[in-house]
């Protein structure tokens, strides 16, 4: 099988070394990738993920067995929908079923009409009338961009002032027509939950936890993530049927029901009440950290399971992956000045991409990283994601610790409490 992977985050890094373990794979190409992909994929630099048509073109002309799209960008400028047109598989959504991330006001209102748990919430595309309903609130709204926004569109404010700042900030110099959601804000533990989705058949991943917030504590502001770890003990094999039967099946049915049927990975994230689960938001693509912890938790073949979702193929998507034993802790390096402006130019050393042959214990995934003369450079905010894999979470901190002390980014910043909760430290 001859694979592209559109991307260049450490999230596509982590696609394509798993697919590149498959002995059903002969070939990953990346696009455009990043400066440490080429220790798993060939580059293809000059493709414009973004353009539809070129993305079928170049995918038609290469004859590729399957194209897996990584980040949200694509699936909501319509590569998937070219693709299929095309008639080359591809795994992720068609833009229309893509919305369930695209736009968080269609996905407060499929989960309304699939009768999904979800968190109470009004929609607002004027400042003003925004402001004034925050006003009249107890407490203060999450604040949720209704568009693509990186993973960073999400607002927790603490009081209400926090909350009508964030508003305008948002709704103000967007662009016409531009709309919030102003969603009630629910208490509880978080977690993220991945199936892949082809139609009505659903096959459960697993659960994750990442860490948006900058700093320790959960503090300074939303990040695209600072790390991950999986498996989560307070949410085992039986949530997450659970969730499958509560949140997975009746969303594919009502997608497939509204002639949107969804075909890719969608992950659910909830939020653990005391009135039980309520869905946060949906993402149409894997998590970034959470990917990279989550991908080398599977056995079997990746790649078939992606192309029976692909094309359809149910017996092929629910017979080829199994969940192994053990547990992986990811860790972020960010660039100084991460999130609001982002050094790079800064030399990174000790940081090797892992490729096919690497198994752990520690996976070190290239996400904003440029090649030089010396070795790597930072180019972006989050520059890679450190992945330690153990018998148990404790290892695996440890190891993805070990792995973020050797490596050297001046200024670089992380979070010394990933996965900590769980241990009682």
């Amino acid at each position: 099988m001859e694979i592209l992977v559109l991307g260049s985050g450490a999230r596509e890094h982590a696609l394509a070394w798993r697919l590149a373990r498959d002995e059903g794979v002969r070939r990953v190409r990346i696009a455009p990738g990043n400066g440490g992909t080429a220790a798993v994929a060939e580059s293809v630099a000059d493709l414009d993920v973004l353009n539809p048509a070129a993305v079928a073109r170049h995918a038609g002309r290469e004859r590729y067995d399957l194209v897996v799209i990584g980040p949200e960008a694509p699936l909501a400028a319509g590569v998937a929908d070219a693709l299929a047109t095309a008639g080359v598989p591809v795994f992720g959504p068609r833009r229309a079923a893509a919305r369930l991330e695209s736009s968080k006001v269609y996905a407060k209102e499929q989960l309304r009409r699939a009768n999904v748990p979800t968190a109470v919430a009004a929609t607002f595309d004027e400042p003003e009338a925004a402001v004034a309903w925050v006003r009249a609130q107890s407490r203060p709204p999450v604040v949720k961009a209704d568009w693509l926004a990186a993973g960073k569109g999400v607002v927790v404010p603490e009081t209400l002032e926090e909350a009508e700042g964030a508003v305008r900030a948002l709704l103000i110099g967007a662009v016409p027509g531009a709309r919030l959601l102003l969603e009630e804000r629910l208490e509880g533990r978080e977690v993220s939950v991945f199936a892949l989705v082809s139609d009505a058949a659903v096959l459960p991943l697993g659960a994750a936890c990442d860490y948006k917030r900058l700093g320790d504590g959960d503090t300074g502001p939303n990040t695209g993530g600072m790390g991950a770890y999986t498996p989560v003990p307070w949410f085992g094999p039986s949530e997450v049927e659970r969730t499958v039967a509560e949140v997975f099946e009746p969303i594919a049915w009502r997608m497939a029901r509204d002639g949107a049927p969804y075909r890719g990975i969608l992950y659910a994230g909830l939020m653990l009440t005391d009135d039980g689960p309520r869905v946060l938001e949906f993402n149409a693509r894997f998590g970034d950290p959470e990917a990279q912890v989550l991908l080398p938790m599977l056995d079997g073949e990746l790649s078939a399971a992606l192309l029976g979702v692909a094309t359809g193929d149910r017996g092929q998507m629910e017979g080829s992956l199994a969940l192994r034993g053990g547990a992986a802790v990811g860790v972020v390096l960010a660039s100084e000045g991460y999130p609001d402006a982002a050094a790079t130019d800064r030399s990174l050393l000790g940081a090797e991409p892992s490729g096919p042959a690497d198994a752990g214990p520690v996976l070190c995934f290239h996400a904003a990283t440029r090649v030089t003369p010396g070795g790597y450079a930072s180019s972006g905010g989050r520059v890679v994601t450190m992945v330690g894999l153990g018998r148990d979470l404790a290892e695996a901190r440890q190891r993805a610790y070990a792995g973020v002390a050797g490596a050297q980014l001046d200024g670089s910043q992380l979070r010394s409490d990933i996965a900590e909760r769980e241990l009682g430290e």
